[in-house]
């Protein structure tokens, strides 16, 4: 990882630089559902511990959001600029959210990944995770963009 890159929680007014770096880093943003500045602040609020983003000289380049369903320990949203990537800071994004996960009880530690998303799946296979076919995920939503 490069010397200038810092790996920290993010501060709650960093919530808001989120889904800029998101879009930026070419993550799909569903605006008026789980990306909406209110939800990301709330969560926020109840997890602060679990948004972790890499900084340098003071500008977010990469950042992951963990969550916790009580049994299972879920790494969300892990992104890197593209002028950054292949360098590290993923990978230090992924150990730090492992280990606040851990802190917390977790031993089972899962992520999704769009089919499309090959850099996240060598990433997540390169540390361990591995890929359960057997798990078929579904969803309902009030609309696209939820």
């Amino acid at each position: 990882m490069p010397e200038d890159v810092v790996i920290r929680p993010i501060k709650y007014d960093e919530v808001d630089h989120l889904v800029d770096l998101w879009s930026e880093a070419g993550l799909p943003i569903k605006s008026a559902g789980r990306d909406t500045l209110e939800n990301l602040r709330t969560q926020y609020l109840d997890d602060p511990d679990l948004f972790i983003g890499a900084f340098s000289e003071g500008i977010m380049v990469g950042v992951v959001m963990g969550s916790d369903d009580g049994r299972k320990g879920w790494v969300n949203r892990l992104a890197v600029l593209p002028g950054r990537r292949r360098s590290g800071i993923a990978s230090a994004l992924l150990a730090q959210c492992e280990e606040a996960l851990r802190l917390r009880g977790r031993q089972i530690l899962c992520t999704l990944i769009e089919e499309y998303n090959d850099a996240s799946k060598v990433l997540f296979t390169e540390h361990g995770y591995i890929r359960e076919d057997a798990i078929i995920y579904y969803a309902k939503r009030d609309a696209d963009d939820v």
